[in-house]
């Protein structure tokens, strides 16, 4: 099984095909991954599969035609038997691989790609050309309908998921909690933590939880609570304007930069309520998923993926998206729970997690896929 992508730095993209990969290795299969490389590429031995190094990542017409060549010269030589395309400009050369090795071809439609005009039109148009097109989500299958024609049959909807043997309360050590709680500098400070783990980007919502963060501290004071940012940037300028915006808001006692965390399950237990809170639809976002089988309340923003994975009232709470006050009164909502609400909605969290929205629920059926569109099962000479 071959997966295309630009590169293999840290994302959404990056995490499916490595956690993809994974499984095909472990079924028996060979998984290759052609991709620019990057910061998770070493990660691909170790699960068992084979990274193939190149400039999948340009965009340049002619670069994506000998990529095409590049492709298919590779299908033809390691016997190849599903092509699978997970991001547009790599698709376009695995396309035509496809094609001319006469080999099926499977994209996986990972994000809300902007449509400005015919051009970018087109250039989308690939990731519906998959069979099947496999959609992360079901506002992610209804976009590629409304934007594509394409026939819902043709699109097959596996949610991505939590890994529940890493994202769960009980496999998170005190001092894997504590080491992380040294970084934030917090190890002392007995607020409770609302955590907004996110890029430093402005369509993630990091101004509006700064402005939550004010509104909040108006309405309990300082001594309640503690919002703390964690992605990358913390030390760009994004950063530093979080910071003005904080102390013009009279609210950097109640406002923390965590900066980059490697150890996500054991910044989810830290914290009392995890918020995601993009301006913009995420195709699915895994926050609200990987927060919920941690047994933690979260608040997300009420457009794409999150109106699936979040139960409003149940697992969490779905809020206008760029609302502060909205934002401020969930929080308030979710720092006001007593310990059997808390447990409840824990309880509801995982439950819900577990039957819908897991790593290994998004494997096996990704392999199915594979399996149909190939012909034959993996223990069959795959």
């Amino acid at each position: 099984m071959l997966q295309v992508l630009p590169r293999l730095d840290v994302g959404g993209v990056e995490r499916g095909a490595l956690e993809v990969a994974r499984a095909v290795a472990a079924a028996g299969g060979r998984a290759l991954v052609a991709s620019e490389g990057g910061r998770l590429a070493a990660r691909l031995a170790l699960q068992g599969a084979e990274h193939v190094p190149g400039p999948f990542a340009s965009k340049n017409p002619l670069t994506i035609w000998r990529n095409a060549g590049r492709l298919a010269q590779l299908i033809v030589a390691e016997g190849v038997d599903v092509v699978h395309a997970r991001s547009r400009a790599p698709a376009w050369s695995a396309l035509l691989a496809a094609r001319r090795t006469a080999r099926p071809f499977v994209t996986t439609w990972h994000g809300v790609y902007s449509e400005s005009g015919p051009f970018k039109r087109l250039y989308n148009s690939v990731m519906a050309k998959g069979r099947p097109t496999i959609a992360i989500s079901e506002f992610i299958r209804d976009l590629i309908v409304a934007r594509h024609g394409l026939d819902p049959a043709l699109i097959e909807v596996i949610p991505r998921g939590a890994d529940l043997g890493a994202f769960a309360e009980e496999l998170v050590s005190a001092e894997r909690a504590i080491a992380v709680a040294r970084d934030w500098g917090i190890v002392e400070d007995p607020r409770p933590v609302v955590l907004l783990p996110a890029r430093l980007s402005r369509w993630k919502g990091q101004s509006a939880f700064v402005e939550a963060a004010a509104l909040l501290k108006a309405r309990r004071g300082a001594a309640d609570f503690l919002f703390v940012l964690v992605g990358g940037g913390a030390d760009s300028d994004a950063g530093e304007a979080l910071l003005a915006q904080a102390r013009a808001r009279d609210a950097l006692d109640v406002v923390r930069l965590g900066g980059l965390c490697e150890d996500m399950p054991a910044a989810y237990k830290l914290a009392s309520v995890v918020v995601s809170a993009s301006t913009e639809p995420e195709a699915f976002g895994r926050t609200p998923v990987e927060a919920q089988a941690m047994g933690r309340p979260v608040i997300a923003t009420d457009h794409g993926g999150a109106r699936e994975t979040v139960a409003h009232g149940r697992t969490g709470w779905l809020v206008p998206p760029g609302d502060a006050a909205a934002l401020a009164d969930a929080a308030d909502a979710a720092l006001s729970l007593d310990a059997s609400a808390r447990a409840h909605m824990a309880a509801a969290g995982r439950a819900r997690v577990a039957q819908l929205f897991t790593v290994a629920e998004m494997q096996r059926r990704t392999l199915a896929v594979y399996e149909r569109v190939a012909g034959r099962s993996f223990g069959a000479g795959g």
